[in-house]
């Protein structure tokens, strides 16, 4: 029998337990398969104890969003872009504003002018 995704990422996880790029992959997982609780307690495991992993902050905020908690992911996005600051990726600090001011109410996609 072929194992899961969800369980080869888990059997990955015993082997390094401190694996920031592992931990990512299984919130990522768990959201695809619509566990969002188990995947939020990945997410917010990442950013309290691997802050400078870029990659997470934009995935948290977007899942606070979908929970209604918008004031936990403005701080989630903004706390992100520090840390795409800190680490020179213009690119993660570019999508971060965005998400950033579109939670805000600072923006608004339908409101283009061009």
């Amino acid at each position: 029998m072929e194992q899961s995704r969800l369980e080869k990422l888990l059997e990955f996880l015993k082997n390094e337990p401190n694996d920031e790029f592992l931990q990512y992959a299984l919130a990522t997982e768990y959201l695809r398969l619509d566990d969002k609780e188990t995947a939020l307690n990945y997410y917010e495991g990442l950013v309290t104890n691997h802050p400078d992993y870029v990659g997470t902050y934009y995935h948290l905020g977007k899942l606070y969003e979908s929970l209604n908690r918008k004031e936990d992911a403005v701080a989630t996005y903004q706390k992100g872009m520090g840390a795409a600051r800190a680490a020179k990726n213009n690119h993660a600090l570019s999508e971060l504003n965005s998400a950033y001011m579109q939670a805000s109410g600072l923006y608004d996609d339908d409101d283009d002018d061009y």
